[in-house]
């Protein structure tokens, strides 16, 4: 694999969510069906959200731009550039509290 610019990524996935209908923009960069670890990278415009679903497995979110809020239950943790969040082994959500790019991490079960 290629060495990959993951910010310059995020830059240009938070273009095209911006000018999404959805306000979402999303490339896997690392995995396929076959695999079992897979990385994501997630842009969504201000105050659009992934609404809550389950967790596929092991996961993590780095946030590489903006601000996010994850949400599980009654349980908020926020995070900003450089922050790397847990994702629970619950239902959960992800809203962009400003523009926000993530690179979710994810070890299939």
């Amino acid at each position: 694999m290629e060495p990959l610019a993951l910010t310059d990524l995020a830059d240009a996935h938070l273009n095209a969510a911006r000018g999404a209908s959805s306000g979402r923009s999303a490339i896997t960069v690392y995995g396929h069906a076959t695999t079992s670890l897979r990385q994501t990278l997630i842009a969504l415009a201000v105050g659009r959200e992934l609404a809550e679903h389950e967790s596929p497995g092991d996961a993590t979110l780095q946030v590489l731009r903006g601000r996010i809020r994850l949400t599980s239950g009654d349980t908020n943790w926020d995070g900003g550039p450089g922050d790397l969040l847990a994702i629970p082994d619950a239902r959960h959500a992800l809203l962009a509290i400003e523009d926000a790019a993530v690179l979710l991490t994810v070890a299939v079960r």
